[in-house]
């Protein structure tokens, strides 16, 4: 079918929702898409921070394709091997005391969730969030996002959500208190224009919550499954070794079924009692196989280590770069900051063909590549932007 006629059909038949590129994607394998059209594309955007071991990889295709075989779905009403597989790989590359894995299907619910937890561990009602950070669409992580007009777009937001500045301690410092049920971050503020903090501010920040009682929630629907070059930010060098309460993901974690996790400690778990938390889809045997061989691809694949050489690479290849300002982020979530709008190099790119991301800020390019990108597909990219 041709891009036109495609287009039409969604036209047709969608809500229009996104602007999106003239393109039509078919397929895709690795850093690759091909177009309606037949047209090669690299993929440094992999599906908005989704496909982080590639397109279609073949060791998570086979196994999606060997559990639809035996039974796509049955509810958490019942035990299931694959569940429990999926679980404890999960749990077993997660930061040092995130022992327990809640299974759900999108970011948004992961982070509604995360704050849930908060509130009922707690017995307190208020989320303190930070100016930059996106939780996702639903009621409570809507109010939670302080990021351009999204937050209104959620009107009327949920109460007691309050803004703290983001990098600044003591804005923090004045904001959680001993009414404070939940503090919840985003480690790496991606659609800000990828903003970071150093390692010290998330320290401080788990000794104010801990002060007070706050639960510590980091948002690592895109920082985490090995993106930044770690398996999560929290409990990495990043974050000054500082382990959250809760990490919440989704994104990357089925390499493009949906999925979203909490992992949570002991105190969380031991204070969740049944009927607390569910989802209907959440944990389902699709699903988890996807998430089971996702962590066993990045794993057998080396792409954490793949992904620190991405980042060295691109880093090498436009240290010379007369329009590049800066080079933000970490592994394969980074910003390239130009010293003018960053919308005419984005159409360069993608007029060679090559997929990448724009920001809130307009000089900020995004990088969102899957974790198994080559020197060679960095190398035509530094090219086309440096043409």
């Amino acid at each position: 079918m041709s891009f036109e006629a495609i287009k039409h059909i969604e036209a047709r038949s969608q809500v229009e929702t996104y602007a999106k590129m003239a393109i039509a994607v078919e397929r895709g394998r690795g850093a690759w898409v091909w177009a309606s059209d037949g047209e090669k594309y690299l993929d440094l955007y992999g599906g908005h921070a989704v496909c982080a071991t590639g397109h279609s990889h073949p060791h998570v295709t086979k196994a999606i394709n060997e559990q639809a075989q035996k039974i796509l779905f049955y509810s958490n009403l019942v035990y299931s091997e694959i569940r429990g597989r999926a679980a404890e790989k999960l749990t077993s590359v997660a930061p040092g005391g995130l022992t327990k894995a809640f299974f759900c299907n999108s970011g948004t619910e992961a982070n509604e969730n995360a704050m849930r937890m908060a509130r009922l561990v707690t017995g307190r009602k208020k989320i303190v969030s930070f100016s930059g950070g996106f939780h996702g669409r639903t009621a409570d992580s809507i109010s939670a996002t302080f990021l351009g007009k999204y937050r209104e777009l959620g009107e009327p937001n949920v109460p007691d959500h309050v803004e703290a500045v983001f990098g600044d301690i003591s804005d923090a410092k004045s904001k959680i208190d001993r009414a404070t049920a939940g503090v919840i971050l985003e480690p790496i503020q991606s659609m800000a224009g990828v903003v970071e903090a150093e390692p010290e501010y998330f320290i401080e920040l788990r000794k104010i919550c801990d002060r007070v009682g706050a639960i510590l929630i980091f948002d690592e629907v895109q920082t985490g499954v090995g993106r930044t070059g770690n398996w999560f930010f929290g409990g990495s060098e990043l974050s000054g070794n500082v382990v959250p309460d809760i990490i919440t993901l989704a994104k990357s974690l089925g390499s493009g079924v949906p999925v979203g996790a909490c992992l949570v400690n002991e105190k969380i778990s031991s204070n969740i009692r049944i009927n607390d938390l569910g989802t209907t889809f959440g944990g389902g045997m699709l699903a988890m196989a996807a998430v089971l061989a996702t962590l066993e691809a990045i794993e057998q694949d080396r792409m954490i280590e793949n992904a620190r050489a991405i980042e060295t690479h691109l880093r090498t290849e436009l240290e010379t770069s007369p329009v590049v300002n800066a080079i933000r982020g970490k592994g394969c979530l980074l910003g390239i900051e130009f010293n003018t709008a960053c919308k005419p190099y984005y159409e360069r790119l993608l007029e060679n063909r090559i997929i990448t991301g724009t920001s809130s800020d307009p000089r900020v390019l995004r990088i969102l590549a899957p974790l198994c990108t080559a020197k060679e597909e960095v190398e035509l990219f530094a090219e086309v932007l440096n043409g």
